[in-house]
């Protein structure tokens, strides 16, 4: 990932990247925008069902649904400064610098900040007996505009696979693993439950495209 645009051919149509953006949970004030350098050639998705524990023979749930299944989502990213390096001169941090920037622009989507570390230590020894756990910005995962998805990363490994005479890396692998915050896990009126909900609904709006078809492409003529 990298705020770097890929190199491509004169004409080329263009490609839009997917990313990650982070925002201010509460206002939705953009903090920082990060793209991939190359989409990846395949993404993982696994959705766990949300349904009633039932004992056998009770009628009563077995068609309930408690919420929206538990969705996850995992990559490969690949970063590589190959072609930048070719121009030094435009290019001045990554020479100096190779991926570094680009892999702690990730890499400090799942810690807290040291201005939040420093804060709540001063709060401790000021005397306070509990310290809130710190709040992160909300990640929204951006595959384009039909999944726009507030997410928790989960996994997060890295793979350098070249270096430069400084050992600064200059080609990476990136693999990520997020799970999609759903109304399960958001308070209603939050600004990611609304971003959330707007997902599903693109989803349903979607389904409905799909042309009708009749029993008889199953080979049968009723269900009862």
């Amino acid at each position: 990932m990298s705020s770097i645009p890929a190199i491509g051919f004169p004409g080329s149509p263009s490609v839009l990247r997917a990313g990650i953006v982070v925002a201010d949970p509460d206002t939705l004030a953009i903090q920082r925008v990060i793209t991939m350098q190359y989409n990846p050639d395949a993404l993982s998705r696994s959705l766990q069902i949300r349904a009633t524990t039932t004992e056998a023979g009770d009628r009563l749930d077995a068609l309930r649904l408690t919420g929206p299944p538990v969705e996850t989502i995992k990559l490969d990213a690949e970063l590589d400064l190959t072609d930048q390096l070719e121009f030094p001169n435009q290019n001045p941090n990554a020479v100096q610098y190779g991926l570094y920037p680009q892999l702690a622009a990730l890499e400090t989507l799942i810690y807290p900040s040291s201005a939040q570390i420093q804060s709540d230590n001063t709060l401790a020894e000021g005397g306070t007996i509990e310290v809130a756990p710190m709040e992160a910005p909300l990640t929204l995962f951006v595959w384009s505009a039909n999944r726009i998805l507030p997410v928790r990363l989960t996994e997060f490994s890295v793979t350098e696979e070249a270096f430069d005479t400084n050992l600064n890396p200059i080609r990476a692998k990136v693999s990520l693993g997020m799970r999609v915050l759903s109304v399960n896990d958001l308070d209603f009126d939050e600004k990611g439950n609304s971003i959330y909900l707007a997902y599903q609904q693109r989803k349903e709006t979607l389904a409905g495209k799909v042309g009708s078809v009749s029993l008889a492409a199953l080979g049968i003529t009723s269900i009862a």
